[in-house]
């Protein structure tokens, strides 16, 4: 079962990283995150990927092709490289790497820049169950700032940050079957989690897996800075 890896934007939130290198190539610890991203599938032997790439995509290729720093585990990987362009939307991309797809069912589909440790099995086993054309995992952030409740002008209740307070929101970890693709055009500004995911619900084709566990994007510098913290203490343990 192959992996689809968005990977092709160019980070502007991060820009203070991606002036030099696409934002899946950020590391944590001694890796990129996309690397470690595919190590997570690699744990549950899914070792084919095809990566979307797009702004910078020679340095993706140069890496993940190279493979000079893969361990002997690692350089079993199956990784096609694609450049879907440099201002395609997500939608789009997905539709051009349709060939590599042919003779699969379904696929994993997910973005280059979110850590997350939900467990694949129990996700494909949920796809297999509803039968539907979609499953996304649905993860809960971590929020940025605690909340306060007020009686007129005086503090009735202090809460401290609490994920729980947070509505579910859409983690990728995706698994679609071949079908979705009747859901993209070729549009080049097709964005997948506009028309196509807003379709799928429509028709009852979308389910939501609820990840309860670890999951967090890379989108700014203090992610990156939080997620190197948190791998340099070991509390990432699944990561390499």
């Amino acid at each position: 079962m192959k992996t689809i890896f968005l990977a092709g934007g160019m980070g502007t939130r991060i820009s203070e990283e991606t002036k030099k290198i696409p934002k899946p190539m950020i590391k944590i610890g001694k890796f990129p995150i996309l690397f470690h991203i595919m190590k997570h599938y690699s744990n549950y032997h899914f070792k084919e990927f095809i990566i979307c790439a797009g702004y910078k995509h020679k340095l993706i290729n140069n890496f993940f092709c190279n493979k000079k720093n893969f361990s002997k585990k690692e350089k079993d990987w199956k990784i096609n490289v694609v450049n879907t362009g440099l201002k395609t939307q997500t939608g789009a991309r997905i539709k051009k790497i349709k060939n590599y797809l042919q003779d699969d069912e379904m696929f994993f589909m997910t973005y280059g820049d979110g850590i997350c440790n939900v467990n694949l099995d129990k996700l494909i086993n949920f796809h297999k169950r509803h039968k539907k054309i979609a499953t996304l995992t649905a993860v809960r952030p971590i929020p940025r700032f605690g909340n306060i409740k007020l009686k007129k002008n005086k503090v009735s209740e202090f809460n401290e940050k609490d994920r729980l307070q947070e509505g579910w929101i859409n983690g990728g970890f995706f698994i679609l079957n071949k079908k979705v693709f009747d859901y993209i055009d070729n549009n080049i500004n097709r964005i997948f989690e506009r028309e196509p995911l807003k379709n799928l619900s429509k028709d009852g084709q979308l389910m939501a897996y609820k990840h309860e566990g670890f999951w967090h994007p890379m989108d700014m510098l203090r992610d990156k800075k939080y997620l190197n913290e948190l791998y340099s203490k070991r509390k990432l343990n699944w990561l390499k």
